[in-house]
Formats: structure tokens, sequence, C-alpha cells
């Protein structure tokens, strides 16, 4: 049986005999370690995904540069999503996660109104995400939404082909003045949009009526206050064309 004289030269990390005494403990430093990528998973592909949308737009994802952004192969990818389609789907249910769901109320117009306004906001949020919203939606976050913006028309009285008329005019509205705002933002320069303007009031004798109402013209009316008044008659046609729920006694 062999044994090791105390004072006998220690072996350093390297095997190597280096004919120093170790050193406490505590003033040890830790031996470095390579760090390790963090697991793939379907929520780190869905966050990446979202990420370059947000920069790139839906042009500018591939599940190449998803996979470069995760630093991984793309056939690491096919492990959790089949397609690009996949990802764009699970992208927008994403989004939808953001929309806040109200706390039902006895007011169901004014919980659509809370609704639309978190939505609108959301789609703001990620320009991108209006012109997916005609996909199939049948994500969770979509899907538990739809089924507050329903719940609340048929407390309003509306059911059957009503209730899906009522249904696609409110998200047409929604999706459609999102989609808008979102274009419109996006050109920028001061310039091109002020030449946008300054085409329409060039012809005015062709348009008489858009130049009068100041089409185009940032300045004059409020994104928000035109969404909010476009939404309230769309809420007052709907009220008049609905038989509310007579409230349930205790």
């Amino acid at each position: 049986m062999s044994t090791v004289e105390p004072d006998a030269p220690i072996t350093s990390p390297a095997g190597q005999r280096d004919g120093r005494k170790p050193s406490p403990v505590w003033l040890r430093a830790e031996p470095s370690r390579a760090r390790r990528k963090p697991p793939l998973t379907l929520e780190r592909i869905v966050d990446a995904a979202v990420a370059l949308l947000d920069q790139h737009g839906v042009e500018g994802l591939t599940m190449r540069s998803l996979a470069q952004q995760l630093d991984v192969t793309a056939t690491a990818l096919y492990w959790h999503v089949e397609t690009k389609d996949d990802v764009l789907d699970l992208a927008v249910d994403r989004i939808f996660g953001d929309v806040p769901i109200p706390e039902v109320s006895d007011d169901w117009a004014g919980d659509i109104r809370a609704l639309t306004r978190g939505w609108r906001s959301a789609m703001l949020d990620h320009p991108w995400a209006p012109g997916l919203v005609g996909r199939p939606m049948l994500g969770p976050n979509v899907l538990a939404r739809t089924e507050f913006l329903q719940a609340a028309l048929v407390r309003g009285g509306h059911s059957g082909r009503q209730l899906a008329v009522v249904t696609r005019v409110l998200a047409n509205y929604v999706i459609g003045a999102s989609l808008t705002e979102a274009t419109w933002r996006r050109t920028a320069d001061p310039q091109a949009r002020a030449a946008a303007r300054e085409h329409v009031t060039a012809h005015a004798n062709a348009y008489p009526t858009l130049t009068a109402s100041g089409h185009l013209d940032d300045a004059r009316w409020d994104d928000d206050l035109l969404f909010e008044e476009g939404l309230d008659g769309i809420l007052r046609a709907v009220a008049r064309t609905g038989t509310p729920e007579e409230p349930q006694r205790p």
C-alpha cells in the first residue's frame, strides 16, 4: 500500500508537479469552465423569432436567420418546429399574449373597448403582426381573447350569424386600423410624408373632399382619437342590433 508524504509536491490541474503547497480553499480561484449554451427550447425559438420579426419583418425571417440568431444549426430547429409557418403562428400567438384580458364587468361594451385597445396596442408594438392575423388562429392566447370578445357580445344580445358578423366587423376594424397606422408610421421620412399630403392638396379640384378633410394630415387628427371615435361608432351600432341579456338573479 503506497503512502503520500505530507510535504510531497502537489499536482496542478494540468497534472504537473509544481513544488508548491496547496493554498487554503477560500483563497483558490474556481477553475474556469467553458460556458454551455442554454438548451434550445420552443420558448427560446419564439423569443428569437419575435425579435427578428420586429427588426426585419416577415421577409427577414428565415429558418437560417433564426438559427443564426440562436447560434444553432438549422437542423436543430426542426426538432421543435417543422416549417417557417409554424414559427409565424407561434409568434403571432405570443403577441396576443401581450393583450390584457379585462375583468368581466356589467358593461359588455366597455369590456370590448378595453380588449380592443390592448389588441391595437400590441399590433402597433409589432407592426408585422397585423398582416398575419388572417392565418389560422388556433393558438391558446388568440382563442382566449376571441372567447372573451364573443362572450361579451353574447351578453350584449348577439348570437348566431349576427354574432359572427359583429365579431368580424370588430376584428377587421382593429386589424385594419393597426395595419394602416403601422404602415404609415414606418414612412419615417418627413419629406416623403409631406409629399404625400401635398400631392392631395395640389389636386384639390380632383379631390375636394380629401383636401377639405385634411387627408393624411397627422397634425390635424390624432390616431388614438380617430380609433376611439371609430370604435365608439361601431359599438353604438352593435348595441342597437342586439338584445342584452337579462342579468341573472341570485
